[in-house]
């Protein structure tokens, strides 16, 4: 459970065109989604699966992790 999705979540929401908006407080980063027209917070250190698919879900995603 040492390793973390980020890098991989953050690949999956640029090949489906979401933005990075800002940085947020702390280690986080607001992205915006075009299929869902919404923001959403993505941590720099997402280490649970369930953490990643939720983030994933925000952007209209289907799960991956």
């Amino acid at each position: 459970m040492a390793r973390s999705f980020t890098s991989r979540l953050k690949k999956l929401l640029s090949e489906a065109e979401c933005n990075l908006e800002r940085q947020g407080k702390g280690d986080h980063e607001i992205w915006y989604s075009p299929l869902t027209e919404r923001r959403f917070v993505v941590d720099n250190a997402i280490k649970s699966r369930h953490t990643a698919n939720a983030v994933l879900k925000q952007a209209g995603l289907p799960k991956a992790f």
